[in-house]
């Protein structure tokens, strides 16, 4: 079993940023890649970014290119997403995810096998 836990979301303004983490644990990990989605009330959840673990390729959404940014930290199996210039409309719960169950459509989020319980970020405006 694996355990995804996020955590640094929270209240800010617009322009602000914040740093999320995701910590991944329970065995020993050997995901493909990791990702974040997000989920605004009333909207479906939605593609925000991911990371190969091997060769840390990055994809993004288009509405974050440019503000933010997914790493990784290999040695902690932690996955990182910076988010600079925050927008009313980036406010969401964010949702870490891990061992996709393909290497291809990645930005779907039934790709994916294991989700942390999310993190809110409500940005003021």
């Amino acid at each position: 079993q694996v355990q995804l836990v996020e955590s640094g979301g929270g209240l800010v303004q617009a322009g602000a940023s914040l740093r999320l983490s995701c910590a991944a644990s329970g065995r020993t990990f050997s995901s493909y890649a990791m990702g974040w989605f997000r989920q605004a009330p009333g909207k479906e959840r939605e593609f925000v970014a991911f990371i190969t673990w091997g060769d840390r390729n990055t994809a993004y959404a288009d509405s974050v290119k440019g503000r933010f940014t997914i790493s990784s930290d290999n040695a902690k199996n932690t996955v990182y997403l910076q988010m600079n210039s925050l927008k009313s409309e980036d406010m969401a719960v964010y949702y870490c995810a891990a061992y996709p169950r393909r290497i291809f459509g990645l930005q779907l989020s039934s790709a994916w096998d294991y989700w942390g319980q999310g993190t809110q970020v409500t940005v003021s405006s």
